[in-house]
């Protein structure tokens, strides 16, 4: 799968040139040219990257990157900007930009920052590694083979996507997980689905793992954000 692209610029020649060298390199880039649609697409759609300049119309690139970040910290962001002062570029990295680049820029060096910040992004999705067999609570989980044997004793075999969202939370076990990171790790969504999909899977972890599920110790829901595992 390529990586994809969110590019905001309102330039007409600038929006082409950057497009055209990121679609050469492998990225599926979707390009727009205000602030109201470079928000709605950041939102509802998946990206490893965002490129937003500071001066678009509609909403400004720091009020986008402000509302991106209230949902979504991990995406990079880079923004670009005609203006070279010291107090922008504090702004910008304040509101949870990841790089700045003043205008005009040499398009190479954009190409090699946006390589490094997804690459990043990736490396921060991975987690910590857990063990092929993963034992907790009187619960043991088999990732090869997707079969669990549970406090109660039972042997289920799970499906793939439970198996990897119970891998995800593992992995970052104690670290609270929003349903956004899960449904772009897990399922990939270019468009995002009812996040109704994910509590459906967790109600069915705790079934299966936790002594009483009204009560759990080791899948905890943080209230408007996501899931947390435990175990001790």
């Amino acid at each position: 799968m390529s990586h994809r692209v969110l590019l905001v610029e309102d330039e007409e020649h600038l929006l082409e040139a950057i497009q055209l060298n990121l679609e050469l390199e492998g990225y599926h880039v979707v390009a727009v040219k205000d602030g109201k649609t470079a928000l709605e697409k950041a939102l509802n759609e998946r990206f490893n990257l965002i490129i937003l300049d500071v001066m678009i119309p509609e909403m400004d690139g720091f009020e986008v990157c402000e509302r991106i970040r209230l949902e979504n910290k991990q995406v990079p962001i880079i923004f670009l900007t005609a203006k070279n002062t010291g107090q922008e570029r504090v702004q910008g990295l304040k509101l949870g930009a990841d790089d700045y680049l003043s205008k005009p820029f040499n398009l190479e060096e954009l190409l090699l920052r946006a390589s490094a910040l997804i690459q990043r992004g990736l490396d921060r999705s991975k987690g910590a590694p857990t063990p092929s067999v993963f034992e907790f609570g009187g619960n043991k989980i088999d990732f090869n083979s997707f079969v669990v044997n549970t406090f109660q004793g039972q042997e289920l075999t799970l499906s793939k996507k439970e198996i990897q969202l119970l891998k995800l939370l593992i992995d970052r076990r104690g670290e609270v997980v929003s349903r956004r990171q899960i449904l772009e790790i897990v399922w990939g969504y270019d468009i995002f689905p009812s996040t109704r999909t994910i509590d459906n899977y967790i109600l069915a972890f705790r079934k299966y793992f936790e002594p009483n599920s009204k009560t759990p110790k080791h899948f905890h829901s943080i209230r408007g954000v996501g899931y947390r595992f435990t175990f001790e």
